[in-house]
Parts: structure tokens; C-alpha cells; sequence
């Protein structure tokens, strides 16, 4: 058999990063940023309040109480010029540009928060309360470098340096297939031999967890040749393909009939457990990358964290590598198969114990949804004992 990190090089040596296109910003979120970002002029690019309150010079609230004239109001966008005098105060709002000669801000809690004239309780030294031009992002300073991952305060900070586009790459988009005749949509009647499909939904959002756009494009049966024109309608739109089932030695396999005669897809068996039948190759003119995943729950799900993910994250332009691992010790024996790497789920917890859960065959879906982590034992390890340190790979 293959070994795992066989497998997973042969994957990675044959999926590429997804060229960078200009993408307007609302399209920009977990996109992977391919260009440096620096902003034009000074961020903010005036002084200006950082509270509501009142514009002063520090000189004249420096022995309080003492009240002073209250002369003019200014709020957040204004464009008029003001000024403050010795002796004088301005109501001022957050966001406000300062007033020339003011040096402080007094918030409005330090105040009887007059509008006439203002009583002041509290100092105020020079400065407080206030932004300073440029003390964010200088003028032409990079605030993002290519590599880098779009999230809520990425996009902020390109919106903030007034880019409405960016060159990035885009998230990938895997299509997502289901094989068997058994299958049913979930809230349909099952019929007797009939099971819901669950594993379109479980890799279309591990696709989108991993940072790409899943597409679920349901199940269909045993028939190779449905399967093909399936595949055919969606390699258009996929950067990757993924389906579970029709890939082991029995009758009725799908994927492997329909795709082992065109000579651009592998089917192997990985020295693992669960996952042991995988297939990996590429469809189209376009050479997408198709991940032919086995069809229990447990086995397609371990095999897109193993194999499909990292092969997302090189299609990003990110590191691509498996899993991180961590140390901890088990609480409960272990067998594993001879010549294998097992994956046995188990619940990770924050003492640096980690224990199997109840239920570790391929198909026990339940389990898998109650583990928060994956247990690795080697392939030449057939027992662990109890109280051993253990290989995981936190969910």
C-alpha cells in the first residue's frame, strides 16, 4: 500500500496555486492577497477627537473647576475651519477634526456638558483625547504583504486606505458529489436499503471551513455514465472536484469506473484506517484536481483533513501541509492494524489528556461529531498502552 505522506506529495505536487485576479472588495474575504497594500496619505489624516467633549487648550482647564464660553460646535466630516481661543472652548464630536490652537480634548463626562458655557471638573494635559494625524499608517507605509489572508480587519484596513479592488487569489471552488444508489436527501422518506445522504453536506462545509466556496451538487446513483456528464456540467465552474463513494474493490463503484478509463485518475490504496481507498487525479482541459474520497462518513471526513485540505491551502497560495499535531496522553488503550496509520477520534481536553471516543468504525458518524480531535498512531505501533503520549491533530 501507499503511505500517507506518499499520497498527500503526489497530491500537492500536482495541484497548483489559483492564478491572482482583481476582485472588488465585497469579493475579497478569505481570499489570499497577491499584491502589497499601502495607503496613500496619512491614516487618520488629520488630528481629531477621540471623544465627545470639548476642544481646549490645556493651559486654561489646568486649575478646575473653571468654566469657559462655549463658542462653537464642530462634528465628525465638517470642512469649516475653526479655531479655539485663550479662554474659549469648542463642542466637539468623536471624529472631529481639531480646531487650530486647541491641544486637548476634555470629555464630555469631565463636564455639566453645557452648550452655552461648560463647567469643567477635571485637568486635561496637552494631547488628551486626541488622534494624531498619521499615528495609525504613515503615508505610503504597506499595511498588508501578499500572502496574506483577507479576513474582517484585512478588508477594513484596504477599505481604510481607499482601494475599492485588489489583485488576490481567489477562493477555490470545489464541487462537491455523493455516489450510491442508497442515497437520499435529508427530510425525504427513506425507503428499505435507503440511508440520507450526509456526506455532500459534511465535505461541502469542511470545503468552506478550509476557506473555499463549496458546492453541493447532491448524489447520484450507481451508474458511471450519469456520474460522468454530473461531472462534465460542473467542471466549468470547479477549481476542484470532490465525491465520497464508488472508489473500493466491490461491484457497483461509479467513480472508478467511470474515471479509471480515462488514464488522468489514480485509484490506490493508502496505508490508513479509516480511508484506505482513495483516488486523486485530474479532469479537463483545465487539469482540475479531482479527490475521489472513500464513501463511509468517517473515512471521506478524516481524508479531506489528511489529503484535501492542504491541497486547498496550496490552491490559496498558503503553506500547504497537514494538520499541526500536538502531545497528550491517552486515557484508554489503543489497537491499530499492523502496516497502517490509524486515525482514532477522541476528545481533546485542556489537562493534555486526550480520550477515544466510543465507537471507532468508519461509519459511526455520531462519534466522530462528539471528538474534537484525531489520534494518530504510527503504522508500525499495534497497541498503545493506557497513560501513553499520543500523536493528535486537533478538529
Amino acid at each position: 500500500m501507499k503511505s500517507v505522506d506518499q499520497h498527500l506529495a503526489d497530491i500537492l505536487a500536482t495541484v497548483r496555486p489559483l492564478a491572482p485576479i482583481e476582485l472588488e472588495l465585497e469579493q475579497t474575504l478569505g481570499a489570499t492577497l497577491a499584491e502589497e497594500v499601502s495607503s496613500p496619505v496619512p491614516l487618520p489624516p488629520f488630528d481629531n477627537s477621540a471623544m465627545d467633549g470639548y476642544a481646549v487648550r490645556a493651559a486654561d482647564v489646568s486649575d478646575v473647576p473653571v468654566t469657559l464660553p462655549v463658542i462653537d460646535d464642530v462634528a465628525a466630516g465638517s470642512m469649516e475651519l475653526r479655531a479655539v481661543g485663550p479662554g474659549h472652548a469648542v463642542r466637539i464630536m468623536t471624529g472631529a477634526p481639531m480646531p487650530a490652537g486647541a491641544d486637548a480634548v476634555v470629555p464630555v463626562e469631565w463636564t455639566d456638558g453645557g452648550t452655552v458655557s461648560v463647567r469643567i471638573t477635571r485637568p486635561a494635559s496637552a494631547g488628551n483625547a486626541i488622534r494624531r494625524a498619521g499615528e495609525d499608517v504613515g503615508a505610503g507605509e504597506v499595511v498588508l504583504k501578499p500572502g496574506t489572508v483577507i479576513g474582517p480587519a484585512q478588508l477594513g484596513i484596504i477599505a481604510g486606505v481607499g482601494r475599492r479592488r485588489v489583485w488576490a487569489r481567489p477562493r477555490p471552488r470545489v464541487v462537491v458529489i455523493s455516489t450510491g444508489a442508497e442515497l437520499v436527501e435529508p427530510g425525504g422518506p427513506l425507503a428499505p436499503g435507503q440511508i440520507w445522504d450526509s456526506n455532500s453536506f459534511t465535505l461541502t462545509a469542511a470545503v468552506r471551513e478550509a476557506g473555499g466556496e463549496g458546492f453541493r451538487a447532491g448524489s447520484v446513483g450507481d451508474d458511471p455514465a450519469v456520474l460522468l456528464d454530473r461531472l462534465d456540467t460542473h467542471l466549468v465552474r470547479a477549481d476542484a472536484i470532490i465525491t465520497s463513494g464508488g472508489v473500493s474493490m466491490g461491484a457497483y463503484e461509479p467513480v472508478k469506473e467511470a474515471l479509471s478509463p480515462l488514464g488522468t485518475v489514480r485509484f490506490e490504496k493508502v496505508a490508513m484506517q479509516p480511508g484506505m481507498p482513495q483516488g486523486f487525479g485530474v479532469l479537463g482541459e483545465d487539469q482540475v484536481p479531482i479527490f475521489a474520497l472513500p464513501g463511509n462518513p468517517v473515512s471521506s471526513f478524516v481524508s479531506f483533513m489528511l489529503f484535501v485540505r492542504p491541497a486547498l491551502d496550496r490552491m490559496r497560495g498558503l503553506p500547504a501541509e497537514v494538520p499541526e499535531a500536538v502531545t497528550a496522553r491517552v486515557t484508554g488503550p489503543l489497537r491499530s492494524p499492523a502496516g497502517r496509520r490509524s486515525f482514532l477520534r477522541g476528545v481533546l481536553a485542556s489537562d493534555g489528556t486526550v480520550t477515544p471516543v466510543h465507537g471507532q468504525g468508519s461509519h459511526q458518524l455520531a462519534a466522530l461529531a462528539a471528538a474534537n480531535a484525531l489520534i494518530v498512531v504510527a503504522e508500525d505501533v499495534t497497541e498503545v498502552p493506557e497513560g501513553s503520549m499520543v500523536k493528535v491533530i486537533p478538529l
